[in-house]
């Protein structure tokens, strides 16, 4: 869906925009929550049209993995941190982006425990994880057809490269309703016992930065200036005699040794932010395997019939990249590791102005101008350009200084000429009549 339209201004919707959508999609729009629930597209992501398991991957990993087959990169096998250490700089990800978590919630999950957890890093599109005495996993994000799962042999010291493969294993969890059937990536909220199995359960089968912060960090820990007074991190359980259970404090290092890994911290950002990527990365994959399934089935065209679930789909997808049900942060907001700020910090993308996406704010909310930095990632440019453009006319409705649709109206007026100017200066594929 392509646009001609020189727009001067975002005050109010263009008619022709409308028009557009109108004649595209034959008839008037069923928009999310009007009328009758909207009946969701069936696929299945290993059939036709998606063919994931036949799919060649485009994802960060496998590009390295070309690289560590033909010798051009070598990673440093002395030991379990030399090696993963290495890998993470390969990879791009930063050692700050460290985050732990000791519920039995992996596949390996029979060697994580309060006594030994497991440490996950990040950048935009991939994501690693490290269990002492275990084996390295990758998730790493390719541009159409989401989550790929690696996973390397146990590390011999001083020896060759563990052999490595893609994992289908992963799909239980990680290709479930959690996700919506699309590989993706998920985060849980669990109260773990010693041996990391759960008792209770605090969120189930959702992912994103709309979740109460007091529903999170069940089997995480939380480090650095989080001003939770309440919190769920940091806890175990213990039976009693009565057949109940106790809460009991199983702080970062109280019964395993910190060095085990690269830092002694899981500190409250890159903890945000992660919930932020997880969320976004899967609504964005959904909308992806949805939009190839009814492009598929009605060769080429979107069919009658996907009008409602393509208003929905847009909806969903701009409310979420305008933070319009951002969780709130404590009273006192949170204070980031300066590392790991500097790190994240490292791809920033300013307007002419100096400002950009990932400028944090971190006293009533994550960002200071809240569209988010994932619309540069592959994952969102390589939506179909259709859906795309749907969604940047909501996001538009939305940052209208005058009578702005509901999905911004949570955003000051100077935010949102701020966010408007950001976009229009630093974001590639954004339609011409974008002001």
């Amino acid at each position: 869906m392509q646009s001609r339209l020189n727009r001067t201004d975002m005050t109010m919707p263009h008619p022709r925009i409308t028009a557009i959508l109108t004649f595209s999609l034959a008839g008037s729009l069923h928009l999310q929550g009007a009328g009758p629930e909207v009946k969701e597209t069936a696929f299945e992501f290993r059939k036709p049209p998606h063919n994931y398991l036949t799919h060649e991957a485009r994802d960060r990993f496998a590009g390295l993995l070309k690289k560590l087959n033909s010798g051009e990169v070598r990673l440093d096998t002395a030991d379990d941190k030399a090696f993963l250490a290495s890998l993470l700089s390969a990879l791009d990800v930063p050692v700050s982006s460290q985050i732990l978590v000791f519920s039995a919630s992996s596949l390996q999950s029979e060697i994580i425990n309060p006594r030994n957890p497991r440490a996950l890093y990040f950048n935009e599109d991939t994501y690693v994880g490290f269990v002492p005495g275990g084996k390295v996993e990758v998730i790493s994000m390719d541009p159409t057809h989401a989550a790929i799962f690696y996973i390397f042999d146990r590390l011999r010291p001083g020896g060759g490269l563990p052999a490595i493969a893609r994992s289908d294993k992963c799909f239980n969890c990680h290709a479930g309703n959690a996700t919506r059937r699309v590989p993706g990536l998920i985060a849980e909220s669990l109260l773990p016992m010693a041996s990391g199995a759960s008792l209770e359960t605090y969120r189930r089968d959702e992912q994103g930065h709309h979740i109460p912060l007091d529903q999170r960090f069940g089997g995480w820990h939380l480090t650095g200036g989080h001003h939770l007074t309440s919190t769920h991190a940091n806890l175990m359980g213990v039976a009693t005699t009565a057949g109940q259970f106790d809460k009991v404090p199983a702080e970062p290092g109280q019964m395993w040794d910190i060095n085990r890994h690269l830092l002694p911290t899981s500190d409250i950002l890159p903890n945000l932010l992660h919930e932020h990527q997880l969320g976004f990365e899967n609504r964005v994959f959904h909308a992806a395997y949805v939009m190839r399934q009814l492009l598929a089935d009605g060769r080429g065209t979107l069919p009658f019939s996907a009008k409602a679930e393509f208003e929905k789909i847009a909806d969903e997808l701009a409310r979420y990249i305008l933070f319009t049900d951002e969780a709130a942060l404590p009273r006192a907001g949170i204070e980031g590791d300066p590392a790991f700020m500097k790190d994240f910090a490292r791809n920033r993308k300013p307007a002419r102005s100096g400002l950009a996406l990932k400028d944090l704010d971190l006293k009533s909310r994550l960002f200071k101008h809240r569209a988010s930095y994932m619309l540069y990632t592959e994952s969102w440019q390589k939506l179909p350009a259709m859906l795309r453009e749907r969604v940047y006319y909501k996001m538009a409705e939305g940052l209208r200084e005058q009578n702005p649709a509901p999905v911004g109206a949570h955003i000051p007026v100077q935010e949102k000429l701020a966010i408007r100017s950001i976009l229009k200066e630093t974001l590639p594929g954004l339609p011409s009549w974008w002001r």
